[in-house]
């Protein structure tokens, strides 16, 4: 059998911000997907970028390139 589970997340003007396909042995985690959706509505809302292990509350990092390399 080839099932799969999908997560996609759309944005408003209809672009995919984020897809995540699993294996069907899988299972998702229904709170990464909340933080991941938090995320994209915080980098839209502020410009910012969001480090890996970003939680809602805490602060956003400048995409800029000076930073490629030190985070």
């Amino acid at each position: 059998m080839y099932n799969h589970r999908a997560t996609f997340i759309i944005n408003p003007q209809g672009r995919v911000e984020y897809y995540c396909v699993y294996p069907r042995e899988v299972g998702r985690n229904v709170d990464e997907i909340i933080r991941v959706l938090q995320a994209i509505q915080y980098a839209a809302a502020t410009g910012e970028g969001v480090p890996a292990q970003w939680q809602p509350g805490q602060p956003g990092i400048r995409r800029d390139f000076e930073w490629v390399g030190t985070i």
